[in-house]
C-alpha cells in the first residue's frame, strides 16, 4: 500500500514537472531578438505559422531547447547515480572530477577536429566521453582499497584533486588555440548551451534515450548500496561490479550532456536532493524525478539567461551556478 501511494506521488510530481517544463518551452520559443507571441508559437508548432516564425522556431530556438532538455535529464540522473553508488549526498560529475575529464576531451577534440564539417559534431559526446572515461578510472584506481574496495569516503578528495590537475591541463592546451576556437572553449568551460543545430540533438539523443533507462534499471542495487556494503553484498549484489557499471553510465551521461551544453555543475547535486525530498529516498521514484529536475532546471536557466540579459545573454552555466553555490553552501552546513 506505501509502495503504491509512493508510486502515485511520484507520477502526479512527474505530471507536475511536465507541465512547468512545457509553458517555460513555450516562454523560452518566445525568448529572442524576435519576439513570437505565445498563440503565434502554439499554431506554428502545429503547422499553421507563417515562414518567418516556422524558420526561427524550427530552425534556430527548437533544436536549442531539446538539447537543454535532453542534457538536463541527463545531468540530473548522474548525479543521483553518483550520490548513490558514492553514499555521498555532496556528489556530483562537476565535484568529482568528471567535467573536468570532459572538458580535456573537448580541448583536445577543438584542437585536432575543429576543421571538420557540421558532422563531427557527432564525435564530441564521444571524445567527452573518453574525456570523463579517464577521469573516472584514474579515480577509482586512487580509491580502490585491496581489501575494501572502491572507498566511497575517498571519491570526493580524489575528485576534487583530479579536478584541479584537468582544468590545469585544459588551460595549458586552451591557450595555444587560435582566437575563435580559444573563445568557443572558453564559453564552453563556463556553461554555454552552444549545440543549437538538429545534429547536436542527433549527436546526444542515443545517449540519453538508452543510457536513462538503464540507469533507472539499477535502481533496486543503489538502494541496496545505500544501506552499506557488507549489507548489499547480503542481498545478493556484486558490490564492485555493479559500482563499476554505475559509475560508467553516470560517466557517460554527464559526459555526452555536458558536450552540447559546456561544463555546467550543480545540477547533479541539487536535482537530487531535491527529488528525494519530494519522492522519498529509493531510487526507484526519485531517478526519473531528478532528470525532470534537472530538466527545468536547464531550460529555466537558459531561458533566463537569454532573455532577462538582453542584447547580451550569460551562459546557463553561470545561472545554475548562481543557484546551485548558495545550495552547495547549504548543504555542506547540514551534512555531516
Amino acid at each position: 500500500m506505501k509502495t503504491d501511494l509512493r508510486s502515485t506521488k511520484t507520477i502526479s510530481v512527474a505530471l507536475v514537472l511536465i507541465i512547468i517544463n512545457i509553458i517555460v518551452i513555450i516562454i523560452s520559443l518566445n525568448t529572442g531578438s524576435l519576439r513570437i507571441a505565445p498563440t503565434e508559437v502554439l499554431q506554428t508548432l502545429f503547422g499553421f505559422g507563417d515562414y518567418k516564425n516556422t524558420l526561427v522556431l524550427f530552425e534556430y530556438r527548437l533544436p536549442r531547447i531539446i538539447i537543454t532538455i535532453l542534457a538536463g535529464i541527463g545531468l540530473g540522473v548522474s548525479g543521483a547515480i553518483l550520490q548513490g553508488v558514492s553514499r555521498n549526498p555532496l556528489a556530483d560529475p562537476g565535484i568529482l572530477g568528471l567535467h573536468a575529464g570532459a572538458s580535456f576531451g573537448l580541448i583536445l577534440f577543438v584542437t585536432y577536429f575543429h576543421s571538420l564539417n557540421d558532422k563531427a559534431a557527432l564525435l564530441i559526446p564521444l571524445f567527452t566521453f573518453l574525456g570523463g572515461l579517464l577521469a573516472a578510472v584514474i579515480i577509482i584506481l586512487l580509491t580502490y582499497d585491496r581489501y575494501k574496495g572502491i572507498l566511497p569516503i575517498r571519491l570526493i578528495l580524489v575528485g576534487i584533486a583530479i579536478s584541479a590537475c584537468f582544468n590545469a591541463i585544459t588551460l595549458f592546451l586552451s591557450l595555444r588555440l587560435d582566437e575563435d576556437t580559444y573563445t568557443f572553449a572558453s564559453r564552453w568551460l563556463v556553461g554555454n548551451v552552444w549545440g543549437r543545430d538538429w545534429i547536436h540533438v542527433i549527436a546526444l539523443l542515443p545517449w540519453i534515450v538508452t543510457l536513462t533507462p538503464l540507469g533507472w534499471l539499477q535502481a533496486r542495487k543503489l538502494d541496496a548500496l545505500s544501506l552499506g556494503d557488507n549489507t548489499a553484498v547480503g542481498l545478493g549484489v556484486s558490490v564492485l561490479r555493479s559500482r563499476l557499471y554505475m559509475l560508467a553510465i553516470a560517466v557517460a551521461l554527464s559526459s555526452a550532456s555536458v558536450a552540447m551544453v559546456g561544463g555546467i555543475g550543480f545540477i547533479g547535486l541539487v536535482s537530487p536532493h531535491l527529488a528525494r525530498r519530494l519522492v522519498g529516498p529509493r531510487h526507484q521514484h526519485f531517478l526519473p524525478v531528478a532528470g525532470l529536475l534537472g530538466m527545468v532546471i536547464l531550460v529555466l536557466s537558459d531561458t533566463v539567461g537569454r532573455s532577462i540579459f538582453q542584447p547580451n545573454p550569460i551562459p546557463a552555466g553561470i545561472v545554475v551556478a548562481a543557484i546551485g553555490g548558495p545550495y552547495f553552501l547549504y548543504l555542506l552546513t547540514k551534512t555531516k
